[in-house]
């Protein structure tokens, strides 16, 4: 599925100028570091707000990985993601934590 902007764009760009899936996956690249620039810029003057993102996603394990490494608090997603989104984020605290033991 794509979004009508995102198609409109790749008809344009004649070489479907979409990679992945927009609605499904982050760009860690370009919106991911507005994502990062975002959370660092909160955190330095509302270290007490809770951040985090919703949709679908906030359900794909890189995503998870991804925003556990940002500082984000939460992901939200469908309820069908959910169980890999909770084991996705489990590893993502276990590997946050033994970088920090070593």
């Amino acid at each position: 599925m794509i979004w009508r902007p995102d198609a409109a764009a790749a008809r344009r760009s004649g070489n479907h100028g979409v990679t992945g899936r927009p609605l499904f996956e982050l760009d860690f690249d370009g919106l991911g570091e507005l994502i990062r620039i975002a959370a660092d810029r909160d955190r330095q003057t509302r270290p007490y707000m809770t951040l985090g993102i919703c949709g679908e996603h906030g359900g794909g394990s890189a995503s998870i990985y991804f925003c556990e490494s940002a500082g984000l608090d939460y992901v939200s997603c469908s309820p069908f993601r959910v169980p890999i989104a909770r084991l996705s984020d489990a590893q993502a605290a276990i590997g946050k934590a033994a970088k920090v033991d070593q």
